[in-house]
């Protein structure tokens, strides 16, 4: 199923980690097919980038593999979609993303099922990009 329409972002490049070097502060990008992240669980199984606002971030460090979750596509529990960065990949991170709480985020990567949400498995920080959505 292909989006109608064309998210533009703005790539807010930090000097923070979190973002691909290269790229200045004020560059504008289009993302031409953008997933919004409430209609990610209607692309599983395959690759896309999935924009939309972290409602809920969460370290779970006391779950097997020390995961840290961004709940994405409305309130956490209902969300449709989820960032998960494994527990062995979050000290790639900085800051660490429990701060990106509330940020506009686009996650890049294969979209997979989790019960009736999606999921991406983000394991590097080029997979995930600040932005902001107009």
């Amino acid at each position: 199923m292909k989006i109608a329409s064309v998210l533009t972002l703005s790539i807010a490049v930090a000097a923070t980690a979190l973002l691909m070097p290269a790229a200045p502060a004020n560059s504008q990008s289009q993302v031409d097919n953008a997933i919004p992240a409430d209609m990610a669980p209607r692309f599983a199984g395959k690759a896309g980038t999935v924009c939309g606002k972290v409602g809920k971030a969460r370290f779970a460090e006391n779950t097997e593999g020390t995961p840290t979750f961004l709940y994405m596509g409305g309130n956490f529990p209902r969300h449709t979609f989820t960032a998960r960065i494994p527990g062995d990949a979050r000290a790639k991170f900085k800051p660490a993303p429990e701060e990106l709480e509330g940020k506009d985020v686009c996650v890049i990567g294969t979209i997979e099922r989790d019960q009736s949400r999606a999921e991406i498995v983000v394991n590097s920080p080029s997979n995930l990009k600040l932005a902001t959505i107009r």
